[in-house]
């Protein structure tokens, strides 16, 4: 019974970490970091991390709805003209909402067959890059996309400050850097950038 446990396939999704980037001198946005922790055989990358905005997530919905036409998606948190960034709680239940979304829609095997999808998780790909990419109209694969990001990526800021923070308290003492998502994070070979404003299109 143990090992049927261990086959069984699964997918930890987080959205956390909202930052408020600056477009321009008159408009700023919210971005949030998209964990995702996966034995799935339909990743590329069993671990990723990326950062998007809610314009995207309006668009990867929209996609996924064209190419799905009998699937019913669950909606996004509603897009009111009185959310105020500089309120926590509204910044909070925004990200609850995004996070719901994505944790409905990878339960189902057709979304999860959606290339879009994919690119959308594990690479900072612009949204006309990705359809770019759907489409063949880049050099690069799906696959590869997913790959380039990665090496690009090889550790996630939060758990290099933990690594830090742990040298400074004990340098012998290697148990207390366990997340819970999984895997030791010496199995992590990808994360966000430092600068992920940078990626937005």
């Amino acid at each position: 019974l143990i090992f049927i446990m261990h086959l069984q396939e699964f997918v930890t999704v987080l959205v956390r970490d909202p930052r408020i980037q600056k477009e321009d001198s008159w408009h700023s946005y919210i971005d949030y970091e998209i964990f995702i922790h996966t034995n799935s055989i339909c990743f590329t990358r069993k671990t990723s991390c990326v950062r998007r905005r809610f314009r995207e997530f309006v668009w990867l919905r929209q996609r996924l709805q064209s190419n799905a036409v009998l699937i019913q998606l669950p909606e996004l948190p509603s897009k009111t003209p009185f959310f105020n960034m500089n309120n926590p709680h509204h910044v909070d239940h925004r990200r609850q909402g995004l996070q719901e979304f994505l944790e409905k829609i990878l339960q189902d095997a057709l979304l999860l067959s959606d290339s879009r999808l994919h690119l959308f998780l594990q690479t900072q790909l612009s949204p006309e890059d990705m359809e770019a990419c759907v489409s063949g109209q880049t050099k690069y694969s799906v696959a590869d996309a997913i790959h380039s990001f990665a090496s690009l990526n090889r550790r996630f800021p939060i758990e290099d400050e933990e690594r830090k923070k742990e040298k400074n308290d004990a340098d012998s003492d290697s148990e207390s850097s366990s997340s819970g998502l999984g895997p030791s994070d010496d199995s992590i070979s990808c994360g966000c950038k430092a600068s992920p404003a940078s990626e937005e299109s």
